[in-house]
């Protein structure tokens, strides 16, 4: 084993931290520095502080895509920053603290307009399966999930729930959402403003037996109207649609719907799926390519939120 202990501009006054890595061992020792010098390292923090910020972007309307939502900005956190530094060997490079900025227009503000897609600064995807039917195909589906350490987010028909409590009940213990797709896969732009509610309500209260705090709803087929994102936000739900169907109740190949996806792949796109036969056999690779692109395969809410994803910036951790 090999020891070496590194002496920090002379100033020894304690030893704070040993790093074993591989078969040596580092000792590092304290700085003390002056008043000044304190004073100084602040001001430099500052300093590249200004640099450094990234403004928060707002939530805002989109003519095609409808609401959109925003994303957080980055700042420095200056106290965090300077205990990080100040006993750090003089000349060493800063290393910095950042903490998430929200904007100050939320998606929940924007009122009732519906959502396709998130926001174009954040690389993530999100999942969307919806389930009226097609049990059989839904084990091998979860496995793939799980197996890519994925989590999805499941639109569940009412009438199904209903019958199926146990394996709802699972699909939320592997760590997925669960939200919520009317209750008998109606035509929703067809129903008055009473029967809409109705459909909303009954899958709500299911969700609400299994201890499910939705915040979505996905109308069936995506047939709706002004009343319909109106009806769902007066119960606290947001309407969400998609931005890429890959139309797999239609049986097509895996090749064909990855040439789907790969034609309108963008950051914040929702994929729209099903308990199919082609979705059991296309997800693995689906989800591949997501990875691969540097895309964050996640859940409807992960992808919609206004959280940053951690990827690139330079800095010691983020709160």
């Amino acid at each position: 084993m090999v020891v070496v202990m590194i002496k920090l501009n002379g100033n020894v006054s304690s030893f704070i931290e040993h790093v074993k890595e591989d078969d040596a061992v580092y000792t590092f020792v304290q700085v003390n520095r002056s008043e000044q010098e304190k004073r100084e390292l602040m001001e430099q923090i500052k300093a590249e502080a200004e640099k450094l910020k990234i403004a928060p972007i707002n939530a805002s309307i989109d003519r095609v895509y409808k609401a959109i939502p925003g994303y957080n900005g980055l700042e420095v956190d200056l106290e965090a920053t300077y205990e990080l530094n100040v006993n750090a060997v003089r000349g060493a490079k800063l290393r910095f603290v950042y903490r998430e900025v929200e904007p100050a227009v939320q998606l929940e503000d924007l009122g009732s307009q519906p959502i396709y897609k998130g926001n174009s600064a954040k690389k993530a995807v999100g999942l969307m399966i919806n389930v009226a039917w097609g049990n059989e195909y839904l084990d091998s589906i979860l496995n793939t999930l799980r197996n890519e350490d994925v989590k999805a987010t499941f639109f569940l028909d009412g009438s199904w729930l209903k019958k199926n409590k146990e394996l709802a009940l699972r699909i939320q213990e592997e760590g997925h959402e669960l939200s919520n797709h009317a209750y008998s896969h109606p035509d929703m732009a067809q129903l008055s403003r009473h029967q809409q509610l109705e459909q909303i309500t009954k899958t709500e209260t299911l969700l609400k037996e299994i201890g499910v705090h939705n915040k979505w709803f996905a109308p069936p087929s995506g047939s709706f109207n002004a009343s319909t994102v109106q009806v769902a936000r007066d119960q606290g739900l947001l309407t969400v649609l998609w931005t890429i169907d890959t139309i797999d109740w239609r049986n097509p190949s895996a090749q064909q719907i990855m040439e789907r996806i790969k034609a309108k792949l963008e950051p914040g796109a929702l994929i729209l799926m099903h308990p199919t036969t082609a979705t059991e056999k296309t997800l693995p690779q689906m989800i591949q390519y997501f990875k691969e692109q540097g895309y964050m395969p996640g859940t409807v809410s992960h992808t919609l939120s206004s959280e940053r994803l951690h990827d690139g910036v330079e800095g010691v951790d983020i709160f």
